[in-house]
C-alpha cells in the first residue's frame, strides 16, 4: 500500500508539529526527535485513511490510547464529517490534543478522558490503536466501545503474526511501508460471531 498525506492537509499538520513542538518542550509528550514526528505520528497515520472511505457523515470513529493525537488528529482532518475521539488515560497528553483541536481547528476532533476498561462504552462506529496493547486486549476493548459489527484497524509492526488472535474474531494483514522506518501492518480485527 503506498502511504500519502492528503495535499489539503499539509498546511493544519505543519501546524500540529510545531505546536507538538512548542509543548513538548515543556511538558515532554514524546521522546520522538523532531526529524521523524512526520513519518511516525502523520505519515503512518495515512495508512488508515483508506479504510475510512465507507464510512457515512456522522460515524462516530474512535482512537483508542490516542496519546497526542495520533492517528486521531490524521483521521479527523481528512475526514471532517466524521465524529473522532482521541481516548487516553494521560491528562497531559489530552490536555495537549484539546488545544490542537481548538487551534488548528479541528471541531470534529474530541478528547475523551479515561481507562478503556472503565469508561462507558463510546457505542464507536470505527476504531483504531497504534501501539497499545496485544491482539486480544484490543478486540476486548473493542468489544466493549464499538457498535455491533463494527471494525477495528491496530498500527502494529511485523511481528504481529506472533500474536493469538482471539477466539470469535478474525484478522486480515494489510502491509504498507514508511519511508525510513519500514514495514508496518495495518490488522483489521472483526468478529466473526457473536461474543
Amino acid at each position: 500500500m503506498a502511504l500519502h498525506l492528503p495535499p489539503d492537509l499539509a498546511e493544519p499538520l505543519g501546524r500540529f508539529l510545531l505546536l507538538l513542538d512548542r509543548w513538548n518542550r515543556t511538558h515532554a509528550l514524546t521522546a520522538l526527535p523532531p526529524k521523524e514526528r512526520r513519518e511516525e505520528l502523520l505519515l503512518d497515520a495515512a495508512a488508515l485513511l483508506p479504510f475510512l472511505d465507507g464510512l457515512p457523515t456522522g460515524a462516530r470513529v474512535a482512537d483508542l490510547g490516542t496519546g497526542m493525537g495520533s492517528p486521531a488528529v490524521v483521521l479527523a482532518l481528512a475526514r471532517p464529517d466524521l465524529e473522532v475521539y482521541g481516548v487516553d488515560a494521560s491528562v497531559k497528553k489530552l490536555a495537549f490534543l484539546k488545544q490542537a483541536a481548538m487551534e488548528l481547528p479541528i471541531p470534529n476532533l474530541k478528547a475523551v478522558h479515561g481507562r478503556l476498561e472503565s469508561l462507558p462504552p463510546l457505542q464507536a462506529d470505527w476504531g483504531t490503536a497504534k501501539a497499545l496493547g496485544s491482539l486480544g486486549l484490543l478486540a476486548a476493548w473493542w468489544a466493549r466501545h464499538g457498535r455491533a459489527g463494527s471494525p477495528f484497524f491496530a498500527l502494529k509492526g511485523l511481528d504481529w503474526g506472533e500474536e493469538r488472535v482471539p477466539e470469535g474474531w478474525t484478522a486480515r494483514p494489510h502491509p504498507y511501508r514508511l519511508p525510513t522506518r519500514g514495514q508496518r501492518v495495518v490488522v483489521e480485527l472483526r468478529r466473526s460471531c457473536s461474543l
